[in-house]
């Protein structure tokens, strides 16, 4: 089994990309089978050799490693000889149409009741009718010939998928300035790859039932299909006009987790609760693609700000230590993870328990009475509760009275992990200092 992501680099990767890719990866995986990334940049005009690097910067972040990898843009000759193979079977015409001339054809079947398809007016063309349109400065655009019969396959997602021949338009597999599309550059590189599966969005599902076609034009096995839904935003509307903002990159330098992305896309259009598991091989081993249905999934990212934190509340120190500050260490990871919504934060509490921290006093009596009661150290998590006993008998302040004003001294903030964790590692020369007023 192989499965594939063929992104074209005009642009970062979004979402809905990522969310086609990670289902093929996982189904690869499920399987047994290889994952191919195949960028498709035969769009000279608009693809980019930085948008190519940032794909795959992309997959890296996300751990979406490929186990092959093709560039359409070194493989137009396969796709030229594809072409001569599907003219000299007479499969692939050439048509001398305008786009203005081809959108008033369109009119004028909507006008009368027909369906907009190509009315194969071009297959009547003599040699000496095209010679002359050439001889006008015409190029000729290429299309790909369909059989008039039926055309179906047993989608992975959508269950029995039919269409008739007769009703579709016959596609353009080159352009006038010789360029081939994808209808015909993915038809090859699947059957010259050995790709076996392909699982993309249901926008694709029209242009299956002419790829089925081109397949056996091509004398290639035809893969088996699924088609994912596409993702709609929180309120139910289309995520198309947004998804700049809901790039890969962008989600990154937000300070979410690769992990986040991946969970919470494993099971988007599906049943199944979000889990926050640590690592793909979690992922791989609950993935089940039959989970996946045909309604309308909807995205929303405060659910990735909720993830987000349940990951790093789960994250071992060993996971975390390498993008963690220098000498942050387990037991202060221990301590404030239980708070932590981005990795980011870390370096805050940091700072809070290493130093220095600017106290704020309310009550610098009782504050000054509270420093006087700090047991010595050793300290563990015990000493929280000792000693807060201690002030309580001492000064007769209990609940907030008694805890927010040594947490706004000790900490400078009004809230943050348990005092319990972080009152040994503050020590009690600071502890003491900043009870005293003291930035320490």
């Amino acid at each position: 089994m192989k499965l594939r992501f063929a992104p074209s680099p005009t642009g970062l990767i979004h979402v809905g990309n990522l969310r086609q890719a990670l289902v093929n990866w996982l189904y690869a995986r499920t399987q047994g089978g290889r994952f191919l990334l195949r960028i498709d940049d035969t769009d000279s005009e608009r693809s980019t050799r930085e948008f190519a690097a940032a794909i795959e910067e992309d997959l890296r972040w996300l751990g979406l490693v490929w186990d092959e990898k093709a560039v359409q843009s070194e493989r137009l000759d396969r796709y030229a000889a594809a072409a001569e193979r599907l003219k000299e079977s007479g499969r692939l015409y050439a048509c001398y149409e305008t786009a203005e001339e081809l959108g008033l054809k369109r009119k004028v079947a909507l006008s009368a009741g027909r369906p907009p398809i190509y009315d194969r007016a071009a297959l009547a063309l003599s040699e000496a009718d095209k010679a002359a349109l050439e001889a006008e400065g015409r190029r000729p655009h290429w299309r790909f010939r369909l059989e008039h019969r039926a055309i179906a396959w047993e989608d992975l997602i959508r269950g029995s998928v039919a269409f008739e021949g007769a009703n579709l338009g016959d596609p353009v597999l080159i352009r006038e300035d010789g360029r081939p599309l994808y209808t015909l550059t993915s038809v090859v590189d699947d059957i010259e790859l050995e790709v076996t599966h392909i699982l993309r969005g249901e926008d694709h599902v029209a242009n299956t039932a002419a790829q089925v076609q081109l397949f056996e034009a091509l004398g290639g096995a035809v893969p088996v299909f699924g088609h994912l839904s596409l993702i709609a935003g929180a309120g139910g509307e289309t995520l198309s006009k947004r998804l700049g903002t809901l790039s890969v990159a962008a989600l990154r330098d937000q300070g979410l987790e690769a992990m986040t992305l991946t969970c919470y896309l494993a099971r988007l259009g599906t049943p199944d609760p979000v889990e926050a598991v640590q690592s793909l091989d979690d992922l791989v081993a609950g993935f089940d693609l039959s989970r996946f249905g045909r309604a309308t999934p909807k995205f929303d990212p405060k659910d990735l700000e909720h993830l987000n934190a349940r990951i790093l509340h789960g994250m071992a120190f060993e996971t975390a230590a390498p993008r963690l500050p220098e000498g942050f260490d387990a037991a202060l990871w221990e301590a404030v993870r239980p708070n932590l919504t981005k990795l980011s934060e870390a370096r805050v509490w940091q700072i809070i328990c290493r130093g220095p921290v600017v106290p704020v006093i309310t009550d610098a009596a009782f504050t000054k009475q509270a420093a006087e009661l700090l047991p010595q150290e050793p300290w563990d998590e015990t000493t929280w509760q000792a000693w807060t006993g201690a002030v309580k008998a001492a000064t007769g302040a209990k609940g907030k009275a008694l805890f927010l004003p040594l947490r706004q001294a000790l900490t400078g903030l009004d809230h943050g992990p348990e005092l319990k964790a972080l009152l040994p590692l503050i020590g009690r020369d600071r502890a003491a200092a900043r009870l005293g007023g003291k930035t320490a």
